[in-house]
C-alpha cells in the first residue's frame, strides 16, 4: 500500500504565517454532528483554526448559526483582514450554482440555501459550496495524496460513506451534481435501512452511524458480552464507532467481531468502486480511517485480490490531509473552482 508519507502542514494544527495574507480564504466543513473552520493559504496550510465543535443537528437555522459561530471564531482578534472568499464543504447533495443543500441525508436538510445565509451572515462575502467528498477529492487531487493523478477515486469513510472521481483529469459532476454517491451501492440485498430511500446501503453497514448501531444492538442483545462497551459508554445508546475501535485496541470479542463484520463489508463495497470507476489511483480518508488506518490494509488486498485484473492495479494511499481534507478542498474551491 502506498502512502503520501508524513508531510502535515495542514493536518490539523494551525501553522504559523499572517493570518491578514490577502491570498487566504476560509475553508468549513459541515458533516452531521460536527463543524470546523480554518483560514487556509494557497498551499493548504491552515493559518487558523477553530478547532472541531459539536452541533446538535437540529435544523437548519441552529445549525447554520453554529457554523457561523465556528466561522467567526477564526475571523477574531488575531485576523488583520476578511478572506476574500469562503468555501463549505457539506454532507449533501449541492447545487454547485445556487450553493443550495439540495438533499442531506444525514443532516435531514432539504432544499436548504446555503451559500445565500452564510453569505449574508458573514457581510456579504462570496460563499460557495460543494459537497464534502468533492471538496476532499478536490484537496487530495490538487495537494495531497493524489496530486497528478489523471483517474483517481477518493472515498471518504466518515459518519456516512462518499466519494468523488477524477477521470481524464476532470471532476465529475454527474447528472443533478450527485455522482460518487458509492456509499448508497447496495452490498445486501434487502438490507438494514439506510439514512436514504434505500437499504441494504454500503453506508449501512460501514458509515460510523451504520458501526455505533450494529454494536447497539449487539450490546442490547447480549449485555454480558458488551460489557466493555457498555463500561466505556453507560448506556447502549450512547456506543459510537470510537466506543468500538477502543474496545478492539484492547481485544473485546464483542468489538473484535464487528470491526471483522465492517471490514468485509468495506472490502465489498470498494471492490465494486474500483471496478466501476477503474481509478489509477485510489485514496481513502476521513474519520474512521484516522480511528482505525488498518482498514487501508484491508482495502488493498481486497483491490489486489478481487477486482478485475485491469482494476486491481489500482494504486491505494491514505488521503495526505486525513479528516481535514473537506475543509482544505472546500477553501481551494472557493479560491479555483473546480
Amino acid at each position: 500500500m502506498s502512502s503520501s508519507g508524513t508531510g502535515r502542514r495542514s493536518s490539523g494544527s494551525p501553522a504559523g504565517g499572517s493570518v491578514g495574507r490577502t491570498d487566504t480564504v476560509l475553508g468549513i466543513d459541515l458533516g452531521a454532528t460536527k463543524v470546523v473552520s480554518a483560514l487556509v493559504s494557497a498551499d493548504g496550510t491552515f493559518l487558523q483554526h477553530s478547532g472541531r465543535q459539536v452541533h446538535a443537528n437540529d435544523g437548519p437555522d441552529r445549525v447554520i448559526e453554529a457554523l457561523v459561530r465556528v466561522a467567526r471564531s477564526c475571523l477574531g482578534e488575531g485576523a488583520t483582514a476578511s478572506p476574500y472568499a469562503v468555501g463549505v464543504a457539506v454532507a449533501a447533495q449541492v447545487d454547485p450554482a445556487s450553493g443550495s443543500v439540495i438533499h442531506a441525508p444525514n443532516l435531514g436538510w432539504r432544499n436548504v440555501p446555503l451559500s445565500q445565509r452564510i453569505s449574508r451572515a458573514l457581510g456579504g462575502v462570496p460563499v460557495v459550496v460543494l459537497n464534502d467528498a468533492r471538496a476532499a477529492t478536490l484537496a487530495e487531487w490538487r495537494l495531497g495524496s493524489g496530486q497528478g493523478a489523471t483517474d483517481l477515486f477518493c472515498m471518504i469513510l466518515g459518519t456516512g460513506v462518499g466519494g468523488s472521481a477524477v477521470v481524464g483529469g476532470h471532476l465529475l459532476e454527474g447528472g443533478s451534481h450527485a455522482l460518487g454517491e458509492v456509499g448508497h451501492l447496495t452490498v445486501a440485498s434487502g438490507g438494514r435501512k439506510c439514512h436514504c430511500p434505500n437499504s441494504g446501503c454500503f453506508e449501512a453497514y460501514v458509515g460510523g452511524w451504520a458501526i455505533a448501531e450494529r454494536a447497539q444492538e449487539a450490546v442490547r442483545a447480549d449485555p454480558k458480552g458488551g460489557s466493555t462497551l457498555l463500561e466505556t459508554a453507560v448506556r447502549p445508546e450512547l456506543i459510537s464507532a470510537r466506543t468500538v475501535f477502543d474496545a478492539y485496541r484492547h481485544g473485546d470479542p464483542m468489538a473484535v467481531r464487528l470491526v471483522r463484520e465492517t471490514e468485509r463489508y468495506l472490502a465489498d463495497g470498494t471492490v465494486g468502486v474500483v471496478n466501476a470507476f477503474n481509478p489509477a489511483t485510489l485514496v481513502l480518508g476521513g474519520g474512521l480511517m484516522v480511528g482505525m488506518p488498518e482498514f487501508a490494509g484491508v482495502v488493498e488486498t481486497a483491490v489486489r485480490a478481487r477486482c478485475q485484473p485491469p482494476a486491481a492495479r489500482a494504486e491505494v494511499k491514505v488521503a495526505r490531509f486525513g479528516e481535514n481534507a473537506p475543509l482544505v478542498g472546500a477553501a481551494e474551491a472557493a479560491r479555483r473552482p473546480p
